[in-house]
Order: C-alpha cells, then structure tokens, then sequence
C-alpha cells in the first residue's frame, strides 16, 4: 500500500474519530464549519491554482447552490418534493454547474485581468439581484429552513449536530477524492498546460478557451456542494453567501494554505475558519490580526503554507530537520516578544476608541490596569520594538543553519 492510500485512511480515520475526542457543540460546529470551506476552497483552487484563473466571483456558485437547497429543503418539509436530506448538496452541485455553463461560457473567453473582472462583475450582479428579488432570495433576511424535514435516511434526522458534521465529513471526503482524481486526468493536465503557457496548449491542438469553461464549470458544481451543505448546516441562506467578501474568504484560503499544491487549500480552509471563529470571539481587532496575517504570508511566503512545507521536506527526508530546530527556536521567541507588544497596543487602542464611553479601565490576558495610563503603552512599545530588534539579529542564523543543511545536502547527492 503506497502513502497515498495511507494519508486517504488516516483523513478518513481523523475525521471519524474528532468528534469522540472534541465533543464540545462549538468544536462540532467549528469541525463542520471547516468540512464546507475544505470543499469551497478545493474548488476555487481548481481555478485558481490548476488553471490560473483568479476569480473575484466564486461565491455566486456557492452562495446560488445554498439558496437553491434551502428552498428544496422546505419544499421537502412541505411534502411537495421527495428528496432525503442527505441528497440536497446533489441538488446545490447541479445548481452551480447549471450557472458554471451560463456564466462561464462568456467569462472564460478571456483569462488574467479580463476573467478577474468579468468574475467580479458577475458576482455584483448576483449581489445585487439578491436585493432585487426578495421573493427567491429573501431579502437582507434571507432563507430559513428546517433541516429535520421529510422522512428520516436510514433513521438519521439531522437534527444531532454530531448526524450533520458525519454529513459534511462524508461529503468532504468524497469531493476532495473527486478533485484529486481530476487532477490526475487528461483533463486536469491540459488545465495545468493552459495555466502554464496557454499558446503553446493551443499549438499543439487544445482550445484554451474550452479547458478553461470546462474547468469552471466542474468547479462551480463543487463549490455548489458546498453550498448545500452550507443550507444544510446553517438553516439560513443570506445574501451575505453570494457577496464579494465571501468571495474573498475563499481566495484568503486558497492562498494562504498554497495554491501550488492540492493540500494546501486544505490547509488554508481549516486555518481560516479556526483563525474566523477563534479570534473573533476574544477580540474586536480580528479582522486587524488577519489582515496582518496575510500581508505576513504575500511578503515573505507567497507559494502558502504548503510552499514551506515543500520547502523543508528535502531536509526532512535526510534527517537533517534538527539542525533547524536551535535558531528556529529563538526567531519564534523573539517573534513571540514582538506580537506581544503588538496585540497589547493594538487592544489598548481598540478599548479607548470603542469604550470611550464607560472609561478606560481594561483587562488583558487576567491582567487589569488603566488603557489611558502612560505605564501600559510602554511596556507594549518596549516589548514590540525590543522583539524586533532581536528578531533582526537572530534572523540570519536561519540563513546560516539552512547554508549548513544545502551543503550537507549536496554532499549526500555527490556520494
């Protein structure tokens, strides 16, 4: 058995087992939260990533694909459509490949910027049409519906958390085996050829514009699915699923977990929605921290997550990953030091604009004290400006320690 259906079984194994480990409803609701950006992301990567298209207007086939299911989950309540719950992401993919072949037929006549804003305005007109016509899309209100509808699947209400999430993970698993054996496909290479070098695809005989629409269309029923499950696991669709800041979520996703690879939208999908729950509920400055997060990962990892762990993987295969590990552990240090001082004037800053009101008094990490004193501002100023200036210094051991591994390295292929 090779590491491929090895790291296919423990995916599945993980899965299985998260929710006996983390039995929390908010983890369960985090875990499935994380099931559904996975497949949104795999999806927008296949654009993105596998044939270059850098979309501003994905979310139309995933937020359509949503509203879609949440009226055919209230049509299976009222009894006028037959359709077990379990089945509506079939209904949400066919909805988002119905408008991959609607929209993409004019969109991907053009790639680069002209696809980008052909995407972009797409999605402002479905935005904007979710406004419009209230009586599909609800207005600012949206779509409710009840997922313990029609009759049970096999006894399986949906109504437990624990029967949606083991929905969502089934789902999951099954796309993203989907899209991986896409990529392995005739199809899925002339996507890359065309990503490449597009005239040298149609050289040799192969019509860019049809590998491009064809794309597209595959990666809207998936983003489509996600959407169904989406209805399924929220019960509300809004207009907030079709606007460009989902859009946007999905491009920080992809982007930050590496479009260079197939795992990393994974990886991003999961950082994303974790980094969206967790920070938003201990501080107001969360869209701060993840905006200087990503200006972190375009300045100084701009292949993602995934780009840094290719990176290391020679090494890792040597064994010679420990000799990173001493000058790895000062740079997080220092860089430890310096966030510090960062997220406590940052906090003090957010207490005096937004409580103005009620004082300034403010507790940080259990520590009490007054935002407007002069003693809290230094200490933060101190802490942020000494830790870079360490992390300056200690910065180039990186280099140094990385100098030593490429040589061991060499040496070893010249033996």
């Amino acid at each position: 058995m090779n590491n491929r259906w090895l790291a296919w079984i423990a995916a599945t194994a993980i899965a299985a087992v998260l929710p006996m480990i983390f039995k929390q409803s908010f983890a369960l609701s985090l875990f499935c939260q994380m099931g559904i950006n996975i497949i949104f992301a795999l999806s927008y990567n296949m654009l993105l990533g596998q044939t270059g298209l850098l979309s501003f207007g994905h979310a139309v086939y995933f937020g359509l694909g949503a509203f879609f299911s949440i009226h055919a989950l209230n049509m299976i309540g009222a009894g006028t459509l037959g359709v077990p719950v379990s089945l509506l992401p079939v209904i949400g993919g066919l909805t988002g490949l119905f408008f991959g072949v609607l929209f993409g037929y004019v969109s991907t006549k053009r790639s680069g910027t002209p696809f980008a804003m052909i995407s972009l305005g797409i999605g402002e007109l479905i935005a904007a049409c979710s406004l419009m016509f209230t009586a599909f899309f609800g207005g600012e209100q949206g779509i409710s519906g009840n997922r313990v509808a029609g009759a049970k699947f096999f006894g399986i209400s949906f109504g437990p958390q624990i029967e949606v999430y083991y929905l969502i993970a089934a789902w999951a698993i099954i796309c993203t085996a989907a899209m991986f054996a896409l990529t392995k496909t005739p199809l899925g290479r002339m996507a890359n050829a065309v990503r490449d070098n597009a005239e040298r695809a149609q050289f040799v005989g192969y019509n860019p514009q049809f590998v491009r629409y064809f794309i597209l269309i595959l990666a809207s029923g998936f983003a489509g699915i996600a959407g169904g499950l989406s209805a399924i696991n929220y019960e509300i669709v809004t207009v907030e699923n079709v606007n460009t800041t989902t859009s946007g979520s999905v491009l920080l996703m992809t982007f930050i977990g590496g479009v260079g690879s197939f795992y990393g939208p994974i990886i991003g999908a999961i950082l994303v929605t974790f980094l969206q729950v967790a920070l938003s509920g201990y501080t107001k400055a969360w869209l701060l921290y993840f905006g200087l997060f990503f200006l972190i990962m375009v300045m100084y990892a701009p292949g993602g997550l995934a780009s840094l762990i290719e990176l290391h993987r020679p090494a890792w295969k040597a064994s010679l990953t420990r000799k990173l590990a001493p000058s790895y552990a000062l740079v997080a240090i220092t860089g430890l030091i310096a966030l510090a001082g960062l997220i406590g004037l940052v906090e003090i800053i957010y207490n005096i604009k937004t409580q103005a009101g009620s004082g300034n008094e403010m507790s940080l990490l259990g520590i009490k004290f007054d935002a407007a004193h002069a003693t809290p501002w230094l200490i933060c100023a101190s802490l942020l400006i000494g830790g870079l200036i360490l992390l300056r210094k200690v910065a180039p051991q990186v280099r140094a320690s990385w100098d030593d591994i490429l040589q061991n390295l060499r040496v070893k292929e010249a033996a």
